[in-house]
């Protein structure tokens, strides 16, 4: 017994090393990228065939064979990743254009099919069992050759020059390139060591186990667990998890039970490392699931903008039908595309629509066709016998609520937490369900009875087809597709517009997994068979990949992507599809918009010519008329036509009157109005005088500010007039001579939060169009209480209390310490404070984003503490966010259509009312809304706050990115707000805006509130 111990003890040491390299491997690329390099499989197989191609077919030495595999090839091919895909995907991202996370995963993926696909295209897609051996069997080899390469990482990491590098690399990229450091470089080396590993991998696992395009690299994806179990950052605990699993799987091939165990013991045994991953995605805290990157607004995108097009669907539906007029009896090919469609449409709905990443897909498909098999042979537990048609039925009905395994997880992850928790479960189904003889053996799949025929069989999958396109329309239509696009395109604005998200997510997985289940058996029955490898996990990265490159979001893009799948592999060598896809996949990231992007760009680099560059001479030259051009914006003699030709060339500008208009954001900094953080309080204790509904003195005050609303001493603007600019704006002016609002950020508690830079200078038109809409929603705000109804927020109702708040973050750090606040009806409180001072913690513990650890948050006495902010939207608290909170896929009056069927007053009419109010109701209402200037999409999001009837909004920073007049014109909006009845509470850095719109005024400093009352009496106090 001690002797078979220690033999399996051993026989786990060599595979948990292998699995420890992986391990290795990922997590210095990770942390030298921040890229979670899903290819690592992929690599470490093709490393693997180049090593085996060497020795075995052309009879080179195995050292000099693995020299040239393990320290040339992949480590070179590390290098071309970097620099052909990840290093350019970094640049777009950096610059605005794409690049982002979602793309990142893509790409990545998109890596994998490709080497999954070029591996079977060039050696075939059968399995090897001659590859060559690197190491000796002794397992204490393989175990040495992992403790030595983690150990030397680690002194490479920690005491080297290169080391303090790549540490510095990973906690801030940017400004790691501020200090000198060439984070390219640095990258670089980690993708090169990263193949390296995996090509190690590769190589080690090649000669345990049987070398094919599919199975290697699967397994090695499998053994990511370790370096997820390890939060991507810790090598030893990598290392101790891998021997730790290894071992225990060998271990486990001992037990020997008997009855209805033995084969659920054996299939643990040998899928451990699949336990393990299940485990870390779903158990561990989440990695990279957090945040507020929206993820899968990178996904959505159209690349077949043909959906609303009748001809398109004209066309589709001809070539659909061409099968039956031209092909012959036997239609074995043509009747995959239909079952395909069906299951990639159901990505269309999760994903596309959704936003939400699955890579498990594959398994409901498999589950679909294995259910319709077991209840038609009789064999699923507890019920009858079924016709095939019926079997189906059931089939999707009872593969639909499986839809949680993947919907639940999605609930509190997003992104690459989220896909590895659903390929953590499409692996689990394929190796614990279809891959075990009790499930499967001897089990058959017929057609229904009458569809015998292909011809026959293939007119049923197009009816069918047609049932689920019609469901996916439906599901992408009305209140419910909005909701959907508005989770999709900025999660917490969707929260806050009152969509309940988690149980959105819960229904659009269930969808996803009832259409996948119906493609499943359509697919089984086409084929006549339940074929486990039909269903393969890496098969399902592909159905990914391809409804991604050819349109998440679009039905047309599924049904063309099934026909690309099946076509190419049907007409030419297996691999040719996967191949196709990933190239495709590999270029989303750099072209977000598609094929079409791509060869826009390539044209272009054809036809365009060199740029000349210029002389010290021409530099001096544009000096000079850079400088004319911002000091007097004339040319010589009064020539002024040429101007704004030459500016554009040269990086400037001179607008009207020469004010210097640049050629992007501006830089300049607005000065922190809220003073040092040391600056000392109003107050330290409210007194009897300074109680928020006590009057105030905030409303006199007002009365003398620039920038109030009319009055018989300042008249109002006239119609050709704008209002004069508004002395609160004490900041920098930018070229349009409003205030700069960007490049201010904050630190709250551990979050840090940052503005987001203004917009670029728009067109004069564009700004005037601007001003005159927010001033025809000025002139609106009086109308509103006549048009929404009299009265609505008056009536003491609408009262938003804190009492107590206290939230500690993770370190211990104590953001709100006790922190109290009143938002009365009627009137306008502000939150003020220097960076750090707990605003944005104790904003978001009244939103509901953030639940505090003592203290209560009332809603007219209503304890609302621990109701998320869907809810306490639906009960009339409204929010904007500092960063915009718009869904650019959606049209303006669908921006606000959704608030008006999420909130507290269910009335779609109110859309159009606050269309009408804020100046939305002209041409601008059908237009996407990431085609409009900042100034607009403000209004936006305020008309989807208004258009659900809150009795209380909560405004973080609303004018930031508007300019003096549009701030003017929000001032005077909210004021007519307040006088309505509505309670106000604004976060806002800019007190000249403050003290000419607020009533009462809370003042934070480290966590508490040190000061409150009436406007003019605090900010005397906290100004500097």
């Amino acid at each position: 017994m001690g002797s078979l111990t220690y033999e399996l003890t051993l026989a786990g040491l060599a595979v948990g090393s292998a699995a420890a390299l992986t391990g290795i491997g990922l997590i210095v690329t990770y942390r030298a990228t921040g890229v979670l390099n899903l290819a690592q499989g992929a690599i470490a197989m093709v490393t693997a065939y180049v090593m085996r191609q060497l020795v075995v077919e052309w009879d080179w030495p195995p050292w000099w064979a693995a020299a040239a595999s393990l320290l040339l090839f992949a480590p070179g091919l590390g290098l071309l990743l970097d620099r052909l895909v990840f290093r350019p995907l970094a640049a777009a991202g950096e610059r605005g254009e794409g690049g982002g996370p979602a793309q990142t995963l893509v790409a990545s993926l998109g890596v994998f099919v490709l080497l999954v696909g070029a591996a079977g295209l060039i050696w075939g897609p059968g399995a090897r069992a001659d590859a060559p051996a690197l190491l000796p069997a002794d397992p204490w080899v393989q175990l040495g050759t992992a403790v030595a390469l983690a150990a030397a990482v680690g002194a490479v990491t920690w005491w080297t020059g290169l080391g303090r590098e790549l540490r510095a690399v990973v906690d801030d990229r940017r400004l790691a390139a501020l200090s000198g450091i060439d984070a390219d470089r640095v990258g670089a080396g980690g993708w090169a060591f990263g193949a390296f590993t995996a090509g190690l991998t590769g190589v080690l696992l090649a000669p345990l186990v049987r070398l094919d395009p599919y199975g290697l690299p699967l397994l090695v994806m499998e053994v990511m667990a370790v370096a997820v179990a390890a939060a991507l950052r810790s090598l030893p605990v990598a290392i101790a998890v891998a021997l730790a699993v290894g071992v225990a799987q060998s271990q486990l091939t001992r037990l020997h039970p008997r009855g209805w165990a033995e084969p659920l013991v054996q299939a643990v045994g040998a899928n451990l490392f699949v336990v393990a991953l299940l485990i870390a995605a779903l158990a561990l805290p989440g990695v990279g699931g957090r945040g507020s990157v929206s993820w899968g607004a990178g996904l959505s995108p159209s690349r077949l903008r043909m959906d609303g097009d009748a001809r398109a669907w004209i066309v589709c539906g001809v070539l659909f039908l061409l099968p039956l007029g031209f092909a012959g009896s036997d239609l074995h090919t043509s009747v995959q595309v239909p079952a395909i469609a069906v299951v990639l449409l159901s990505l269309s709905v999760v994903t596309g629509r959704g936003g939400q990443i699955s890579l498990g897909q594959a398994a409901y498909a498999g589950l679909g066709a294995l259910f319709t098999a077991l209840l038609a042979a009789g064999r699923f537990p507890g019920l009858p016998a079924l016709g095939e048609l019926a079997a189906l039925v059931v089939a999707v009905a009872l593969v639909a609520p499986l839809g949680l395994l993947t919907g639940w997880p999605a609930i509190r992850r997003r992104g690459l937490a989220l896909a590895l928790a659903t390929l953590a479960i499409g692996v689990a189904v394929s190796r614990f369900v279809f891959a075990q003889p009790y499930a499967t053996s001897g089990l058959g799949l017929g057609r229904p009875p009458g569809f015998g025929h292909d011809r026959a069989y293939y007119v049923l999958e197009l009816v069918l087809l047609s049932v689920a396109l019609l469901c996916a329309a439906t599901l992408r239509r009305g209140p419910y597709g909005r909701a959907l696009a508005a989770m999709r395109d900025h999660e917490e604005g969707a929260a806050a517009a009152g969509v309940r998200v988690p149980a959105l997510k819960l229904t659009a997985f269930v969808a996803g997994a009832a259409l996948a289940a119906l493609g499943g058996a359509m697919l089984g029955m086409g084929v006549r068979a339940f074929d486990a490898g039909d269903f393969d996990p890496v098969r399902g990265l592909l159905w990914f990949a391809a409804v991604v490159v050819l349109g998440a979001d679009s039905l047309l893009g599924a049904l063309a992507a099934a026909a690309l799948l099946v076509g190419l592999d049907a007409g030419a060598r297996g691999g040719v599809a996967a191949a196709v896809i990933g190239v495709l996949a590999v270029l989303l990231g750099r072209y977000p918009a598609g094929p079409q992007q791509a060869l826009d760009a390539a044209r272009r680099a054809l036809t365009t010519h060199r740029r000349v560059a210029l002389t010290p001479a021409g530099r001096r030259a544009r000096a000079r008329v850079q400088t004319a051009l911002a000091l007097a914006g004339t040319a010589p003699g009064g020539d002024s036509r040429r101007l704004p030709r030459l500016g554009g060339r040269f990086g400037s500008t001179a607008g009207p009157g020469g004010t210097r208009r640049t050629g992007g954001p501006p830089t300049g900094r607005r000065p922190d109005p809220a003073g040092p953080a040391g600056a000392p309080p109003a107050s330290t204790r409210p007194g009897p005088s300074d109680t928020p509904d006590a009057p105030t003195a905030g409303r006199d005050a007002r009365a003398t500010s620039p920038g109030k609303a009319p009055t018989p001493d300042t008249p109002a603007a006239g119609p050709g007039e704008a209002p004069a600019p508004d002395a609160r704006a004490t900041g920098p002016v930018d070229s349009r001579g409003g205030r700069q609002a960007g490049g201010r950020g904050r630190r709250e508690g551990y979050e840090t939060r940052d503005s987001g830079a203004p917009a670029p200078p728009e067109p004069a038109t564009r700004r005037a169009a601007n001003r005159r809409a927010w001033r025809a929603g000025e002139a609106g705000a009086g109308r509103w209480a006549g048009e929404a109804g009299a009265g609505r927020w008056a009536g003491g109702r609408g009262r938003l209390t804190g009492r107590g708040l206290r939230v500690t973050y993770g370190g211990g750090f104590t953001a709100l310490k006790g922190a109290d606040i009143t938002v009365a009806p009627g009137r306008v409180t502000a939150l003020v404070g220097p960076n750090g001072a707990g605003k944005s913690t104790l904003f978001h513990c009244l939103c509901g984003t953030v639940r505090p650890d003592a203290g209560r948050v009332l809603l007219d006495g209503r304890d609302i503490t621990r109701r998320p902010d869907h809810a306490r939207t639906r009960l009339g608290l409204a929010r904007t966010f500092q960063r915009l909170a718009v869904f650019p896929s959606l049209t303006v009056a669908e921006n606000v259509l959704l608030g008006a069927e999420q909130g507290r007053v269910r009335d779609p009419a109110a859309a159009e009312r606050v269309l009408r109010l804020l100046g939305l109701d002209g041409t601008v209402r059908d237009a996407p809304a990431a085609e409009l200037p900042t100034g607009t999409l403000r209004r936006v999001e305020l008309g989807r706050a208004l258009a659900g009837g809150p009795r209380v909004l909560l405004l973080d920073e609303p004018a930031a990115g508007l300019d003096a007049v549009e701030t003017a014109a929000l001032a005077r909006l909210l004021r007519s707000l307040a006088a309505d009845g509505m309670a106000l509470l604004v976060v806002e850095h800019d007190l000249e805006l403050i003290g000419g719109l607020a009533d009462v005024v809370y003042a934070m400093e480290a966590g508490r509130i040190v000061a409150s009352g009436p406007a003019a009496r605090v900010l005397a106090r906290v100004r500097p």
